[in-house]
This record gives C-alpha cells, structure tokens and sequence, in this order.
C-alpha cells in the first residue's frame, strides 16, 4: 500500500542528519559560545595564554560571548514561535508542518475528521518511521482519526446525476472504504513495529461518524486547532466519456487556525473543540475490517 505523499519525502538519510542537527545544535552551540567567553576572559587576564593568542581585545568578545550565551535560549524560544504561521488561514498542504511541530512533544496526540485521511496519513507514516530511528523526546503517541461511514448510502461522494442530483454509488463508496482501510493498516503496522521496540508506546485507530465528509478538522497535542470545509461540490472524472462524481478534495480546503496559547477567547475555542471531537470520538463506530480482524 502506497502512503499518500510518501514518494515525495527526504531521503531516510537526509531525515536522519536534519534530525540529529535539530537535537544536538542547542548544546553545541552553548558549549562554542562558553568556550569562547572562558578562553577570552582567561586570555585578559593570564598573561601567557594573551600572549599565545596576540591580542588585544579578549574581553570585550569575551563579554559578548557571554551575552549571547544568555540570550541563546530566548532567541530560541523566539524561533520556535515562527516555526508556525501566525495566519489565521492555512493551506491543507501545510499540514504536515503542524505535525512535526506535534512531535517535538513527549506525549503526541493528534485527532483527524475528514474524507479519507489521506492529508494527515502521509506525515503522520514519516514521523512514525522517524520514531523507528530516534524517538527523540517522543514517548507517547495517540493518532484518532475519524472518517465517513461508507458503507451507508451517500449524497457525497457519489455519481452525479443528468440535473446535477446527487445519485448513490456504492461501488464508489466501497473504493473510499477500501482507500481508508488502507490507511489504517499502514499506520496500524508501524504502530505496532514501534511498540515492539520499547521505546515509544503508540496507539492508532480508525473510527466512522454518520453523515457526509463535510468538515476538515485536525487537533494537535489539544492544543492547536485547525477546521476547514470541504468543497461539496467538487467534481472527479475517473475515465474519458465517463460519470462525474462528487468527490471533495482535502488537499483544497483551506483551514482556520486556534491555538490555546494566544489569547482566552481562543484557549477557549479550543477546549470547546476538543470537547467536541471526545464527543464524536465516543460515539462513532468500529470499521468492519477491524471488527472482522478482531473476530
């Protein structure tokens, strides 16, 4: 089974390198700077390591060797609030970046509703096959992620009809059940290859809620909240001289964003919205192929 967007990542390597370089630069970087100040200082004021080095000037880099080391931590901080767009509005294809920002936590929880999953799916399998390497700080990780009820007749997707009337198409249906199937047992199979190795638990499951794949939400860490809608309307020809069908794209949607962290009136949109989504959670349904699996 091909992972959406998975043919597209950095090479194993080169994810390997960015990873390491991510985990390792805040130290190193402090050390250069502390063993600039103590060889400046101690060149001021020991007179034979002055005179090694000839020069004249060790403790004004010494001193602004040491206020950078100070101030390290909260240029840091400041970067790390700019890894993320200060947009109200995002594109679905920058999702990816919130979920690596997600995994910077030790526990990682992310919560999906949508059409099939495919946008959340793809960097959901690369961060897990990251953890596979280095888990990093990660040591939990729970993935919900709710879709459609496929199996029941549908208004979207479906074929349309001579007038524009939406007309059930179970076959259709059944290759978007089989898409999400797909899905799950990519992210089940990793999860379980990483329990196996002891170092991160991981949880991840599929579950249906009624209805027709309308809204795109994504919860990060129940802490950051992206909701968009879908393009009911949009249209898929699958084959030349064929039926049109109306098939949302997620890629397309476009998603607000609250994050707990900037004011109260959003720290309480998102406690809303993660009441919400436990709501939907618990009472959605198990799939079939894992109610047959577990059978």
């Amino acid at each position: 089974m091909t992972v959406p967007g998975n043919g597209s990542a950095e090479p194993g390597v080169a994810r390997r390198l960015k990873r390491y370089l991510t985990r390792f630069e805040p130290a190193v970087t402090r050390f250069f700077l502390l063993a600039i100040f103590t060889v400046g200082l101690a060149a001021q004021f020991v007179k034979p390591v002055g005179d090694a080095l000839e020069d004249k000037a060790f403790l004004g880099g010494a001193l602004l060797s040491l206020v950078a080391y100070v101030l390290y931590d909260a240029v840091q901080d400041l970067a790390a609030s700019l890894r993320l767009p200060e947009r109200s509005q995002v594109g679905s294809r920058e999702l990816g970046r919130f979920v690596d920002e997600a995994f910077r936590a030790r526990t990682v929880e992310i919560t999906f509703l949508g059409y099939t999953g495919e946008t959340i799916v793809g960097p959901l399998y690369r961060r897990l096959e990251d953890l596979l390497d280095d888990p990093g700080p990660t040591r939990r990780v729970c993935i919900r992620v709710l879709v459609p009820d496929f199996g029941q007749p549908m208004t979207v997707p479906s074929r349309v009809g001579p007038n524009g009337e939406p007309l059930d198409d179970p076959e259709f249906r059944r290759g978007q059940e089989r898409r999400c199937r797909g899905f799950d047992e990519a992210l089940s199979v990793l999860a379980e290859r990483l329990n196996r190795l002891g170092r991160v638990t991981v949880e991840s499951e599929f579950r249906l809620y009624p209805g027709i794949p309308r809204d795109k939400i994504c919860i990060l860490n129940r802490e950051l909240v992206l909701h968009g809608l879908y393009d009911v309307l949009a249209r898929l020809v699958l084959r030349i001289s064929g039926p049109e069908y109306y098939d949302p794209k997620g890629h397309r949607a476009s998603l607000n964003v609250w994050s707990a962290k900037d004011t109260d009136t959003t720290r309480a949109a998102v406690a809303t919205w993660n009441q919400h989504m436990d709501g939907l959670w618990s009472l959605a349904t198990v799939p079939p192929w894992r109610r047959a699996t577990a059978t």
